[in-house]
């Protein structure tokens, strides 16, 4: 098994963190040439959602990823990769994928002064750790969508299919809980 992360910016590194705990060969994606390497899956981490849209566009990984994802390639988005699946943002024009039947609110907790942290329950784990930092959450979700987590009343953790996603940083956590739950996804195939 080795997975992809997108590291064009945000927390790419703390996800590659996380995923030395499990002894999980990674690698990270910046240029289209980076898709050459075989995966079997991707980690979409938190960051600034429209330049990581933008940059993906600019740096030909667009359409190459979009396919991947459409034909099944496990992906997890925490935060701004949350808002790069969603299909929706609240009435914008998503600059993401848009593979994920969820409808998402951006920096709805507020702005960085409205960062917090929670122990929540999230389905089939158990409590997790949850760090949210300027964080959307999900404001509804569509067929095939499965609630995994939520908090205060807000759903904060979505499964649909192939694909996962946290409004949350679990990577900013010393627990690895949620990527052993990614990696064992992928085993799913």
């Amino acid at each position: 098994m080795k997975i992809g992360i997108l590291a064009l910016q945000g927390a790419f590194a703390e996800h590659e963190a996380s995923l030395d705990k499990l002894h999980i060969p990674h690698f990270e994606i910046r240029q289209a040439d980076d898709l050459q390497d075989d995966m079997d899956g991707l980690i979409i981490p938190g960051g600034e959602s429209t330049v990581m849209g933008k940059l993906l566009k600019e740096l030909s990984l667009y359409e190459p990823l979009k396919a991947k994802i459409e034909v099944g390639l496990p992906v997890f988005g925490t935060c701004a990769g949350l808002l790069l699946l969603a299909k929706d943002i609240d009435g914008e024009d998503a600059l993401g994928f848009r593979t994920m039947n969820i409808i998402a609110r951006r920096n709805a907790y507020g702005r960085q002064l409205g960062s917090f942290f929670a122990e929540e329950d999230f389905k089939g784990i158990g409590t997790v750790g949850m760090t949210f930092i300027r964080a959307p959450y999900i404001e509804s979700v569509g067929d095939g969508v499965d609630v995994l987590a939520t908090c205060d009343g807000r759903i904060v953790a979505a499964r649909q299919g192939k694909q996962l996603v946290t409004a949350f940083h679990p990577e900013l956590t010393e627990e690895v809980k949620i990527h052993q739950y990614f990696v064992d996804m992928i085993s799913e195939n």
